[in-house]
């Protein structure tokens, strides 16, 4: 079960801009990151996990 977070929206604006830079995700231990970066990955075509 995936719980949204508001930076699920910063997500989507980063991947909508079309001069975006590298994504780096950075933070506690146990908040949520790679969860939050493999339904963000869903957003695309090719996902490899």
């Amino acid at each position: 079960m995936y719980i949204s977070r508001k930076t699920d929206l910063e997500l989507v604006r980063w991947k909508a801009d079309s001069k975006h830079k590298p994504l780096l995700i950075r933070g506690a231990r146990q908040v949520g990151k790679t969860n939050t970066i493999r339904e963000f990955g869903k957003k695309f075509e090719n996902l490899m996990l």
